[in-house]
């Protein structure tokens, strides 16, 4: 009986021991990496990996997958590792990325998408992510960004888009990242025309207030090819305010947001629907709904009205200036006219009278000679 007992004990040793051995097999680095138990740290560059090796320990903190071949991720493809603070994906030919890839990753800081091929980006990839402080997505053949990314973006310093096939960018999506200290938006084929006089003022405002951008250089219409949209006078765009009233209603639009943004912020939860101000964006689009009676105006939006009449008298006084400068130079350049003609005349009138003289001195000479 003793020697039953102790065989069993025996058993549960072995058991106890192989489970354990079991769960640090499960968590060992894998074969295709270099691990740091100490820093957290996953090395697993230019390795030729076609996909996200498995059996990562779930205290990882950064993940360098870069110079492989890896071609898309999968739902949840970092499940392993949620504590990840570093993801570095750059150069491999990722082509598809699942809106969920990333769920459940909280706590990334620094994501690289980098030299891969991806065409778009699902507004719901970044979603649940909202310490995302660095996002590089230079040298792919991005068209665009959804503008609802902005939301998860909120603390974002870094954003990279460079070496992609943008033509425009969304202002509101830009607006959003209230923390973004550096931008590059280089060798992308913008389109300068009416659409991206949003990003022409969000630039302004963004560099007066500290930030860092690179150049944002037109291919497109012809005559703009190779300028600097930061360099282009807003003369070029007269014809996008003249024509329609889109710049106008899309700033005021813009205000009124944030008026009902920071009205939510301060306990005010009533449906955006219900204060929001539907405007055309162009001419001859017309209201889709009617005032049932008159509201006092947004603070913000009597501040745009008024910065507009401003607008409109600074300009009235400037034109006002130049028609004196022009009466001023017709009258000018008449009374010289006329100098010029007396001054003629005068000239004329002494040389008259000099060969006159001449004449009464030559006579007496001539007859005492005679």
């Amino acid at each position: 009986m003793r020697a039953s007992h102790e065989r069993l004990a025996d058993m549960r040793v072995v058991l106890v021991c192989g489970l354990l051995s079991l769960l640090s097999l499960s968590h060992a680095c894998p074969k295709e990496c270099n691990c740091n138990s100490n820093t957290k740290v996953v090395d697993c560059r230019g390795r030729g990996l076609y996909d996200i090796p498995r059996r990562l320990h779930p205290d990882t903190q950064e993940l360098y997958l870069q110079d492989n071949r890896i071609r898309g991720l999968g739902s949840m493809a970092f499940r392993e590792i949620p504590l990840v603070r570093i993801l570095d994906l750059s150069n491999n030919s990722i082509t598809l990325v699942s809106p969920t890839a990333l769920l459940g990753l909280r706590t990334l800081q620094h994501l690289s998408l980098a030299s891969n091929s991806l065409r778009e980006l699902d507004k719901r990839l970044l979603g649940p992510i909202h310490s995302l402080s660095h996002l590089d997505l230079s040298h792919n053949s991005l068209w665009g960004l959804p503008g609802a990314i902005g939301d998860s973006l909120r603390n974002l310093s870094h954003l990279g888009l460079a070496h992609n096939r943008l033509t425009r960018l969304d202002r509101s999506l830009l607006e959003a990242l209230t923390r973004l200290d550096s931008l590059t938006l280089r060798n992308n084929p913008w389109r300068c025309d009416c659409q991206l006089i949003g990003l022409k003022l969000w630039l302004e405002t963004y560099l007066y207030k500290g930030g860092v951008v690179d150049e944002v250089l037109c291919s497109q219409p012809e005559e703009m090819k190779d300028r600097d949209l930061q360099k282009v006078p807003y003369q070029l765009f007269h014809s996008c305010m003249t024509t329609s009233y889109h710049y106008l209603f899309a700033n005021i639009h813009h205000l009124e947001n944030e008026r009902l943004l920071r009205g939510h912020t301060h306990g005010n939860h009533a449906h955006p629907s219900s204060h929001a101000i539907h405007v055309p964006m162009a001419m001859g689009e017309g209201f889709s709904e009617c005032e049932p009676k008159q509201r006092q105006r947004p603070v913000n939006l009597r501040h745009a009205i008024a910065t507009v009449i401003i607008t409109g008298v600074v300009c009235g006084i400037v034109c006002l200036m130049m028609l004196v400068a022009a009466v001023y130079g017709c009258a000018y350049a008449a009374i010289m006219a006329k100098y010029q003609r007396e001054l003629k005349k005068n000239e004329e009138s002494a040389a008259a009278k000099r060969a006159d003289h001449a004449a009464a001195e030559k006579e007496p000479l001539e007859n005492a000679i005679a």
